[in-house]
C-alpha cells in the first residue's frame, strides 16, 4: 500500500536512455494513467547502466527497444548483478513488457550477422538471429484476448522454444520472423513483442492484463474497474484499418 493507504503500483523503466525508441516510453505513461484512473497510486523509477537494480521494489518493468550499440551496453550490464536481480524480481512475481531489443535481450541470445552472439537473460525461451530482410511497417495480429496493433521495425528474426507461447497470430505484417505467423512471446508474467508505437495505448486489453499481473505481486488478485475505452478502441480501429491496407 502507498502512504495514503490506497493500492499502489511500482514501475521500473529499464535503460530509458538507451532502449526507448519509437514511442516505447508511452507505455509507462499509459499504464500509469490507467492505474491512476482507478485510484491506484503510481511510482516510477528509471534504471540506467551502472545503477543498482533493487529486485524487491518494482511490480512492473518496461524494457524498450534500442539501437545495436545500446543493446551491447545493456547486455553487458545485465550480465552482472543487475541481470541476477532482474531474474529474481521476475521469479518473485513482477510483470514485464519487453519490446524489440528488450524482447531479444530477455531471450537466450541475439546472433548478429557478424561478430559474437550477444547473450540474453533466458527469461524467455526465445532465440533471435539477424535476418537479411528488415521488417518495417504496421502490424496487425490476433491474440486470444483481442486484436493486437503496433509498428514493427526489426531485422532480428525470433524463434520460440517450447516454454514460450506466442502472444498473437499475425494477420498483417511479419511478427517474430516472417515465416511462422507468430508475434511476440508470453512466459509467466513476461511478455515480449515487436510492437512499437506505443503498444499499450492502442491495446487496452494488453495494458490491463499487465496491470492486473503487476498488482498481484504485492496486493493479491486484482479485479480492475472497467474504464471507458472509447478513444483507445477508436485508435485501435483506425490503426487496424491502416495496417489492413498495407500492401
Amino acid at each position: 500500500m502507498s502512504a495514503s493507504g490506497r493500492m499502489d503500483l511500482r514501475i521500473c523503466h529499464l535503460y530509458p536512455d538507451l532502449m526507448c525508441i519509437y514511442g516505447d516510453r508511452g507505455n509507462v505513461i499509459a499504464l500509469s494513467q490507467r492505474a491512476r484512473w482507478r485510484g491506484i497510486d503510481v511510482a516510477v523509477r528509471e534504471l540506467e547502466a551502472g545503477d543498482t537494480l533493487d529486485p524487491d521494489w518494482a511490480d512492473f518493468y518496461l524494457f524498450g527497444g534500442g539501437q545495436d550499440i545500446g543493446q551491447d551496453v545493456v547486455s553487458k550490464d545485465l550480465q552482472g548483478p543487475n541481470g541476477d536481480a532482474l531474474k529474481r524480481s521476475i521469479a518473485g512475481g513482477a510483470a514485464v513488457l519487453s519490446i524489440c531489443g528488450g524482447y531479444q535481450l530477455l531471450g537466450h541470445e541475439y546472433v548478429p550477422a557478424e561478430g559474437p552472439a550477444i547473450p540474453g537473460l533466458s527469461v524467455l525461451d526465445v532465440t533471435t538471429r539477424a535476418g537479411k530482410v528488415r521488417f518495417v511497417g504496421n502490424l496487425l495480429a490476433d491474440a486470444p484476448q483481442g486484436p493486437l496493433i503496433g509498428f514493427e521495425n526489426h531485422s532480428g528474426y525470433t524463434y520460440l522454444g517450447p516454454k514460450a507461447t506466442p502472444l498473437a497470430t499475425v494477420r498483417v505484417g511479419h511478427g517474430n520472423n516472417g515465416a511462422d505467423k507468430t508475434e511476440g512471446a508470453v512466459q509467466g508474467r513476461t511478455i515480449g513483442t515487436y510492437c512499437h508505437g506505443s503498444v499499450l495505448p492502442k491495446n487496452p486489453w494488453l495494458a490491463d492484463m499487465l496491470l492486473a499481473w503487476a498488482l498481484e505481486r504485492r496486493h493479491g488478485p486484482a479485479i480492475l474497474a472497467p474504464l471507458d475505452d472509447i478513444e483507445e478502441l477508436a485508435a485501435q480501429r483506425s490503426a487496424a484499418e491502416v495496417a489492413a491496407a498495407r500492401p
